[in-house]
């Protein structure tokens, strides 16, 4: 070994010296992470993953690549230190010159390699679950299954404000080359600390100012829920998960992608919101894509965070799906060029635009195209699909949205996992719509394929909308919600509540009390306070409030108003 080890019940201590050091702003990747990551459950922010391990590796060689790829990046040694602010939130990003980290060994006990396997899945979705100290480095945390000095797996969990998902494939492919011997040259890209320099740059926040106006010009003229149907009945929980595998649909992608000239995510996110509009029936979306900002060349091998958010408008109402993957391939393009962004600005902006419109925006229709973040080497190690497609059904994921597609293999195979919640897509449609993804492609890869077939493509019915609902601006709303939220938020202090539509499609909340302090003001923020979860609902855009009757319900026209206004004072 080349640097001091100690190894005592299964835990060797590993303590490593790198070459370099500092301390710095973060880089708005870092800030955003560690945002996620004190508000989320760690098995959302962490990533876990079994590792390729060359053969014959050793423990001592296994143990001597780990350090040797903790000593090459300085996002691996990176800290965070607690900030001076009330709530701690770390100010800078230091790198640790030098530290020790710890590799867990577990024994292999004669296991078959299926069943290595499975050990390798269990200690991950364990190990997943653990949150790692943002104040300490390493951002990674090491298990080896060993047959004594030989490795037979290497289960690795990384902090996502670390590393992201492109990330880890670069530090795999490094690793892969440590443990079989080799030297690898200086690292040439951009540090965290370089980044965090850019992104503090005069150009650098004028990408970012630019950034925060396209949220913004989303925000408050797009639609706030994707969906918004008679399923909708509290906030998203549990999600459904299925993946699919197949090599059929990887060749029509193929062939769709050279017919039309795009990419296989352009394709595949239009087919995806094809399907999304069609059951959500309505055409206007807002899709959140992840880990959208690695479009540019300087930072394609960046070891770090970059992962934020693009925010993609998107008109689905076209001719033919050729005509929304043009579509398409523009709108992404958009959102991902401005998905550098403040996390801070970009919440107090929702928070912002939520107060105009009376409406909050959820985050309910998630891409995350993992398929250039996944090495081969692990994707080539999988069986071929036993059908085509393949479907299998994976645990349950606790995500708060309501319908999200992960792409992790493009060629060769077409591999997905399609995670929806129940109030969206029961287990029969989530089955349909992940079976519809190969069907579409299928019928598009040789002519324009006029969305008027979804429907029998995919055997998807659009949801309804059967109760009293009403569209506002580019929401649909659910008018016996807004009257339950009424009657929450304003309780004893409102003797009635009437809901009225407007001239200008909007909502007037005519309201009824003994209580002077009851101004639009402030039934506005009681509404806005008692809104969360209610994504069916939205707060009036005007209030009267009216003094308080003398029989109930009351004669509206007959009371005189004591205030109106929309309450968003200030």
């Amino acid at each position: 070994m080349t640097y001091d080890v100690e190894e005592a019940d299964g835990r060797i201590t590993v303590r490593y010296a790198g070459a370099s050091d500092g301390t710095g702003p973060l880089t708005l990747g870092q800030d955003n992470m560690i945002r996620c990551i004190r508000r989320d459950r760690p098995e959302q922010m962490n990533q876990a993953s079994a590792w390729p391990v060359p053969d014959g590796t050793t423990v001592p060689a296994a143990v001597d690549a780990l350090r040797a790829l903790v000593e090459r990046h300085e996002s691996l040694r990176t800290a965070f230190p607690p900030g001076p602010a009330a709530d701690a939130f770390p100010e800078h990003q230091q790198v640790c010159p030098e530290g020790e980290f710890t590799v867990v060994t577990v024994p292999a006990r004669d296991r078959t390699d299926s069943e290595l396997d499975a050990l390798a899945d269990e200690l991950a979705q364990a190990d997943v679950a653990l949150p790692l100290d943002l104040g300490a480095a390493p951002r990674l945390r090491f298990t080896l299954v060993a047959d004594g000095e030989l490795v037979r797996r290497l289960v690795v969990t990384a902090c996502h404000a670390g590393v992201d998902g492109a990330a880890v494939t670069l530090l795999i492919q490094d690793w892969l080359a440590l443990a079989a011997g080799k030297e690898l040259p200086p690292a040439t890209s951009r540090t965290p600390l370089q980044v965090a320099a850019q992104e503090q740059s005069t150009q650098g926040r004028r990408k970012t100012a630019a950034a925060l106006k396209h949220w913004e010009a989303i925000l408050t003229t797009g639609p706030t829920t994707v969906f918004a149907t008679d399923g909708i009945t509290g906030p998203p929980d549990g999600l459904a998960a299925v993946l699919l595998r197949s090599r059929t649909a990887a060749a029509d992608l193929e062939a769709v992608c050279r017919r039309t000239a795009a990419g296989p995510s352009a394709v595949l996110l239009a087919v995806f919101a094809a399907l999304t509009a069609h059951r959500a029936d309505r055409t206007d979306l807002v899709i959140s894509a992840l880990s959208a900002n690695r479009q540019r060349a300087a930072l394609a091998d960046h070891i770090g965070t970059l992962a934020q958010d693009a925010l993609i408008a998107l008109d689905t109402a076209a001719g033919d799906l050729d005509e929304l993957i043009g579509r398409t391939k523009s709108a992404s393009f958009t959102g991902y060029w401005h998905s550098t962004l403040n996390a801070d600005k970009v919440w107090r902006l929702i928070d912002e635009v939520s107060e105009r419109r009376g409406a909050r925006f959820a985050r309910q229709v998630v891409v995350n195209d993992l398929s250039l973040a996944i090495p081969e080497a692990l994707s080539d190690a999988r069986p071929a699909p036993a059908a085509d497609p393949e479907l299998q059904w994976l645990p349950d994921q606790p995500m708060p949205v309501r319908l999200m597609l992960n792409l992790l293999r493009t060629t060769g195979t077409l591999e997905f996992a399609l995670l929806a919640c129940p109030q969206v897509l029961d287990r029969a449609d989530t089955e349909r719509f992940a079976h519809a993804v190969p069907a579409v492609l299928a019928a598009a890869a040789d002519r324009p394929l006029p969305l008027t077939e979804l429907a029998a493509l995919s055997g998807l019915r659009p949801a309804t909308r059967t109760g009293d609902w009403h569209r506002v601006g580019a929401d649909w709303i659910d008018l016996d919600a807004v009257r339950a939220l009424l009657a929450e938020a304003l309780g004893p202090a409102a003797a009635a509540v009437d809901l009225v539509r407007t001239d200008d499609d909007g909502l007037l909340a005519r309201i009824a009390t003994a209580h002077p302090a009851l101004t639009p003001a402030a039934a506005h923020r009681a509404v806005m306070a008692a809104l969360g979860g209610r994504e069916t609902a939205m707060a009036p855009q005007h209030y009267t409030v009216h003094p308080y009757p003398d029989a109930l319900p009351p004669v509206w026209s007959a009371l005189p108003v004591l205030a109106e206004g929309t309450g968003r004072d200030g």
